[in-house]
């Protein structure tokens, strides 16, 4: 059965293909037949298809990719957020909290939120997203909670190296995460992580970690550079990892490490907009030719945001990017930081990941911030009820 979606105003491909670094398309039509696309180009050239949908000249886009999430998770931290803007500062043991009530929820409770904000994301575009762990922290817990996010996506993070539990000795920690941990965790993940941050991991324990994720077939992220100046980005270059993420807090050395290995630097300015520290600055990433994504970080105590289109909408505002650039690093930037060649792009051979938005151009997400642009969802080829 084929699809064709006929009368889009304009026409976000990322196509490299194409002119421009959207690619755009005006007045475009796409075929959708087996969950792929099948052709793109202008309405008027449109070939036959089995079903016709009129978009009447809305704007279409690549679904959203976000590439970094912390969706299993328990309890609530709205009054360490009230906290924060009274002028509390934020710093990475408020973690702790959400490790116990996670630990106290059940399989079902956990599967049947992280359920509610996949659904959630779904409605605003996100149809490609990773999840972490991390709010575990014993062999038990850090394990089903990769086995209930790899019931949403493949993209799975084994992030049991978070925080180093209360109590616990560091050193023996890292022992735990790169042992039992990281076997029981595996079979479960596609990805591992660290939060190399001054009071979580340092640089040391960051290679450890990475490299025994390395032996057991795990693929490395690195959080890093978020809270100061530090070596994980210089780390995450030196390991030749696909991305780092938050990249707030950079000196030369590290936009040139980012630049020099291709490591992706991706931004979370939600994080930003949630603890009152300042916005990475992504205009000076990309004018040092940093290839750059944005994502989310949806999670319950920096950043509780399932919004790409509101992290387009700060990213423009905020971190000196410009519209086209924002959207770019939400969709073929995200694809790109999960090593992904079959999303974040419309072209031929793709996946049919859609977003039709309530406006005639992608401008309007940053243009009308706060505003539910998002009028359907195509994932796979089918829209999402």
């Amino acid at each position: 059965m084929s699809t064709v979606l006929t009368h889009i105003g304009e026409l976000v491909t990322n196509d490299p293909a194409r002119d421009g670094l959207l690619g755009l398309v005006a007045d475009a039509a796409v075929v959708v037949e087996g969950g792929r696309v099948a052709w793109v180009g202008p309405s008027d050239d449109a070939p036959a298809a089995d079903q016709q949908y009129d978009v009447g000249g809305r704007a279409v886009l690549p679904g959203f990719v976000d590439s970094h999430s912390h969706l299993v998770f328990a309890g609530d931290r709205a009054q360490e957020f009230a906290a924060r803007m009274t002028g509390e500062p934020y710093a990475a043991g408020g973690i702790r909290t959400t490790v116990a009530a996670t630990r106290a929820a059940t399989d079902e409770q956990l599967t049947s939120h992280v359920a509610h904000l996949v659904q959630e994301m779904a409605r605003q575009g996100t149809t490609t997203l990773e999840i972490k762990s991390g709010y575990g922290l014993t062999v038990h817990d850090e394990a089903r909670s990769l086995a209930v996010a790899r019931q949403f996506t493949d993209e799975t993070t084994f992030l049991g190296a978070h925080v180093v539990p209360a109590d616990t000795d560091p050193a023996a920690y890292v022992d735990l995460v790169t042992g039992p941990m990281l076997a029981a965790a595996a079979p479960h993940a596609r990805w591992i992580d660290v939060f190399c941050e001054e009071g979580a991991f340092d640089a040391d324990q960051a290679r450890a970690i990475l490299t025994a994720g390395a032996v057991a077939g795990l693929r490395g992220r690195l959080h890093a550079n978020q809270l100061t100046y530090g070596a994980g980005v210089r780390v995450a270059a030196e390991l030749g990892l696909v991305a780092v993420d938050h990249c707030t807090y950079l000196a030369d050395a590290d936009v040139d490490a980012l630049r020099e290995s291709g490591t992706i630097a991706t931004l979370l300015p939600g994080v930003e907009f949630s603890t009152r520290h300042p916005y990475p600055d992504a205009r000076r990433l990309l004018d040092a030719g940093v290839r750059v994504a944005i994502a989310s970080d949806c999670n319950p105590g920096s950043c509780f945001t399932s919004s790409m289109s509101f992290c387009v909408a700060l990213a423009v505002r905020e971190m000196g990017m410009s519209p086209a650039e924002a959207v770019h690093a939400a969709t073929a930037g995200g694809a790109a930081a999960l090593d992904r060649d079959d999303v974040g792009v419309l072209a031929p051979g793709r996946r049919a990941d859609l977003t039709v938005l309530d406006a005639p151009s992608h401008v309007h997400l940053a243009y009308r911030p706060g505003v539910p642009l998002v009028r359907g969802v195509w994932q796979g080829g089918r829209p999402l009820a």
